[in-house]
């Protein structure tokens, strides 16, 4: 399993709980099409936070890297549900900063493993 981790701030004007319901309707488009495998949004509580940490947390599971770039590959070709669904999420977003993590340790130790 893989997280795709996105850190979001909203726009000054989105509401917290449109921003909910709309990740939802996204996430859940997602799910429903098999590119992901679950997810979850989590808020900063009591605005307790350092340095770069926004209000929102999003994590989206994938089960490994063909299935991330599998569903890289179907959003690139999406239909207007889609869009449409993803349009209402994202318009309220200010700002995301993403990374990609698995678990650790795992048995292949990706880190000693190079192209070049």
């Amino acid at each position: 399993m893989n997280l795709y981790h996105c850190m979001i701030e909203l726009r000054q004007d989105s509401r917290a709980l449109a921003f909910a319901k709309a990740t939802d309707g996204w996430m859940s488009y997602l799910k429903g099409q098999g590119l992901i495998t679950g997810w979850r949004l989590m808020r900063r509580k009591f605005g307790l936070a350092s340095g770069a940490h926004p209000d929102f947390l999003l994590e989206i599971e994938v089960p490994g890297m063909a299935a991330l770039d599998d569903a890289f590959a179907a959003l690139a070709a999406a239909d207007d549900e889609a869009s449409r669904r993803y349009d209402l999420m994202h318009q309220l977003i200010a700002r995301v900063d993403t990374g990609l993590y698995r678990p650790y340790p795992d048995s292949s130790q990706r880190e000693r493993i190079a192209l070049v």
